[in-house]
């Protein structure tokens, strides 16, 4: 084990001790752990995820931007598996390329956020993908970026939504620059700075899984 790796099966064990009335949805959990780590990447975040959920229920984002720190956010990719593309946004805010997605509200589903934010940011019904179905795929801890006393940490669980290239969207303008739909090899080649910067293992996860 590596130095300073929290125990997975010791947090899930905690956590599963917990009495009822303390505290956390039991659903978030159960999306967090069953998330498979396919890198010593993604084990890390996932330990780092469960060991937050076993400290606290005060998960959700009640004032932005950034209370309370870390808070819980749901992406969705949108891929067209038989052109082996993906759906981006050119996300105002962050000045990235990132999947579509948004913060979880207190008590909401993080299920039902994507079906929320499937028809806010996109126009279109949620799909969930048939391999995946509406389990995440992907976990990632990560920090945001913009104006310093802005910036705080994001725990976001990745869904995997079925789409095709030429569906019809209605991008919501206040939120997104533009959408474009993107091949691995483009990605690839692209400036990493302005991509989400776990972008490429989570599809490296589709491509090995789907």
């Amino acid at each position: 084990m590596t130095e300073g790796f929290v125990n997975l099966p010791v947090i899930w064990r905690h956590w599963q001790d917990r009495p009822v009335d303390a505290g956390i949805d039991s659903a978030v959990v159960t999306l967090v752990a069953g998330v498979r780590a396919h890198d010593e990447q993604a084990s890390q975040h996932k330990a780092r995820a469960l060991e937050w959920l076993s400290r606290t229920n005060d998960i959700y984002r009640r004032e932005r931007p950034r209370t309370p720190s870390p808070h819980l956010v749901s992406y969705f990719l949108v891929i067209d598996r038989h052109a082996r593309e993906v759906l981006l946004c050119d996300h105002r805010m962050s000045g990235l390329w990132l999947p579509t997605g948004g913060h979880v509200e207190p008590g909401e589903d993080p299920v039902d956020t994507v079906r929320r934010e499937a028809r806010e940011e996109l126009g279109i019904e949620a799909r969930f993908d048939a391999h995946y179905g509406g389990r995440p795929f992907f976990l990632t801890v990560s920090d945001t970026v913009g104006p310093p006393d802005e910036r705080h940490t994001d725990v976001s669980l990745w869904f995997a939504l079925a789409g095709r290239r030429d569906q019809r969207l209605e991008p919501d303008e206040r939120e997104i620059v533009e959408v474009r739909w993107w091949s691995q090899d483009e990605l690839i080649d692209a400036d990493p700075s302005r991509f989400e910067p776990h972008l490429l293992r989570a599809l490296d996860v589709v491509a090995m899984e789907g």
